[in-house]
């Protein structure tokens, strides 16, 4: 299962604490984070847990599923002055 990254890769404790929570709960709690498609893949579970997955993750944590699949990159976006000093746009005020 894909998790489509947030706005430059930058994560709240709150939201991944959530995240393990519910793939320790429905699935192996096997993470890979920012594979080669750049988004969160959840490894292993059951045919049965993924509606129930999906049903919290996009009503209950408000998080956006899919991703590129592995012929396209996911595009990312700037990351702003973080990490770029030259940045035209401070992103981290969108948070």
């Amino acid at each position: 299962m894909r998790v489509n990254q947030p706005a430059g890769k930058y994560y709240k404790t709150d939201y991944l604490r959530q995240l393990c929570d519910l793939w320790d709960f429905r699935g192996s709690g096997i993470t890979n984070m920012h594979g080669t498609t750049g988004d969160i893949i959840l490894l292993g579970t059951t045919t049965k847990q993924l509606e129930e997955v999906f049903w919290t993750m996009t009503h209950d944590m408000d998080q956006d599923l899919g991703g590129s699949g592995s012929n396209l990159r996911t595009p990312s976006d700037c990351l702003g002055q973080s990490r770029c000093e030259y940045a035209c746009y401070d992103t981290n005020a969108l948070v």
